[in-house]
Formats: C-alpha cells, sequence, structure tokens
C-alpha cells in the first residue's frame, strides 16, 4: 500500500480550523470521583482497550459500538462496587469479568482482558505504592513519559516487527496518556508530541477517503471480511502508513491540529454509515 502524496494537501483543507477533539463520554467513562478514582478508571479502560477483530463476535449494547460496550460496562461497574484496588486486580479471572461485560466466559477476550488487569495491579502495587494516581504523577506532567512508562507494562505492549525493524505503535499507551488528559487527571503539555493511535479505524478512514491506496488483492481480502494476521506485513504497513498520513496531515496545516487531534477526529468520522457501511481490516490482537 502507498500514502496518495497529491490527495494529502486536499485532504488536509477539509480538516477544521482547531482541533474539534470531543470530551470523554460522560456515561461511558467512570469521571465522578476523587482522583485516584478516575485514574483507576482511565488505567483499567485503555489497559484492555483493544478486541476490535472480535466486536463482530461479542454481545453488544443497543447502538453501542463494541468500544462503547465495554467501556460502558466497566464505567458501571465502578459505579456500583467501587474501583478495584491494585491487589483484587491481580486476583481477575475471566469469569469474574464476563459477569461484568455481560459476555460468555469462554470468549477469548474475557481471558485477555483479565491478563491485561492482572498485570496492570501487580504493577500498581509493585511499582507505585499501591495508587494509581501515582503512576501517572511519575511521568511529571509529560505526556510522552506516562506513555512511555505505560508501555514497558505487558498490559499495553504493541511493538511489531517489519524488515527485522522494530515498529513500536504504543496505540494503547499513548491514549492513556491523552485519555488522562482528557479526564483532567493532569495537565500535560507535551500531548502534541504523540502520534497517532494506530489501530483499524482510522486507516479504513484514510482509505476510503483516498490517502491511503491499497494493492487490489489486499483491498479484496479486507471487503470479504477476511482476517489479517496481527505483525504480518500488510497490517504493519496499514497501521504504519496510517501514523505516517497523519504526520503529514499535522505539517500540511502547520501543526496547529496535532496527529492526535486528527486522531481522533478521524475515528469519530469512521462512526458515521460511510465507513460503517464497507468492511474495514480486522485483525484479531491485543494491540488495539
Amino acid at each position: 500500500m502507498r500514502i496518495d502524496r497529491e490527495s494529502v494537501n486536499a485532504y488536509a483543507a477539509t480538516l477544521p480550523a482547531a482541533a474539534q477533539v470531543p470530551p470523554l463520554d460522560p456515561h461511558a467513562h467512570a469521571l465522578e470521583g476523587d482522583r485516584e478514582q478516575r485514574a483507576a478508571f482511565i488505567i483499567c479502560l485503555d489497559a484492555i482497550n483493544f478486541g476490535s477483530g472480535w466486536w463482530p463476535t461479542i454481545r453488544k449494547r443497543p447502538g453501542r459500538s463494541g468500544y462503547f460496550t465495554i467501556a460502558t460496562a466497566l464505567a458501571e461497574h465502578f459505579r456500583e462496587a467501587g474501583p478495584p484496588s491494585p491487589r483484587e486486580l491481580t486476583e481477575v479471572s475471566a469469569p469474574m469479568l464476563a459477569a461484568i461485560f455481560e459476555q460468555d466466559p469462554a470468549h477469548p477476550l474475557m481471558g485477555q482482558f483479565a491478563s491485561s488487569l492482572r498485570d496492570v495491579g501487580e504493577h500498581v502495587l509493585a511499582d507505585h505504592g499501591g495508587r494509581f494516581a501515582a503512576v501517572i504523577d511519575a511521568a511529571d506532567g509529560s505526556a510522552v513519559e506516562l506513555a512511555s512508562l505505560l508501555a514497558g507494562w505487558e498490559a499495553f505492549a504493541d511493538v511489531s516487527r517489519y524488515d527485522e525493524r522494530e515498529v513500536p505503535f504504543f496505540k494503547r499507551a499513548q491514549i492513556a496518556a491523552a485519555d488522562t488528559h482528557l479526564a483532567g487527571l493532569a495537565h500535560l503539555p507535551d500531548r502534541d508530541h504523540l502520534t497517532a493511535f494506530a489501530d483499524n479505524l482510522v486507516p479504513h478512514v484514510l482509505r476510503v477517503d483516498g490517502v491511503l491506496v491499497l494493492e487490489e488483492t489486499l483491498r479484496e481480502r479486507i471487503e470479504a471480511g477476511e482476517l489479517l494476521e496481527h505483525g504480518a506485513p500488510p497490517e504493519v504497513e496499514l497501521r504504519a502508513c496510517a501514523v505516517h498520513a497523519i504526520e503529514l496531515l499535522s505539517d500540511e496545516v502547520g501543526r496547529r491540529l496535532a496527529p492526535a487531534d486528527i486522531d481522533y477526529m478521524l475515528w469519530n468520522r469512521g462512526r458515521s454509515e460511510r465507513y460503517k457501511s464497507l468492511p474495514r481490516p480486522r485483525s484479531r490482537t491485543t494491540a488495539y
């Protein structure tokens, strides 16, 4: 695949003059409570902010996407039972999460979610004195440092290989930093240094809009609903080209829109019927 460089200038002209990043959905995000409670929710949610390749197989809430189904259920659990302690997270199991998310305990995502949350609990206990807010404070007001810290946890691991080269996407670690800012948990002035959050929806939007041009065989595979292998060259190229394209778009508008701002806009654009009506690339992975 390739980026259609000639289309980048015209596409940049369709972007708004200023960032239009919507606030976190107060229904799907437990943003009430003290700072420690809110920090626990953001870190836990973004630790399990993956599974898009499985979304067609889960029980979704009416009118809600896979992401919002999971986020809303987690928010409700936090409100009803309170945030789990790091010690409790180290003992979480697939059946426990299946009850929270109203899913089949045997669904692979439940075990993957449980493994990720256990890792979060272990790190918060061992490295941050059992306090979620201390994880954020350890970054000393830097989005880049917070993303880098989280990227070292297995719960947020996201490094692919391409021609023997490591490609560190760190999609969820960077989203956690961005969400920390949006949730008012910390002021992170270097947020504009984050890259786009490499998933499957933003490449889909860029492909539908003509910025990314796919080889015909790959396009046919995606439109036939074939799952892409995580870490295989086509899947890595999709994510990497989307990240690069958004950097080019940010440059084209003089960096008045940070890559993360453009990512949010395109992700929300991708929720409209024009994009939902066409098959998007899917891969079953814990990266996104």
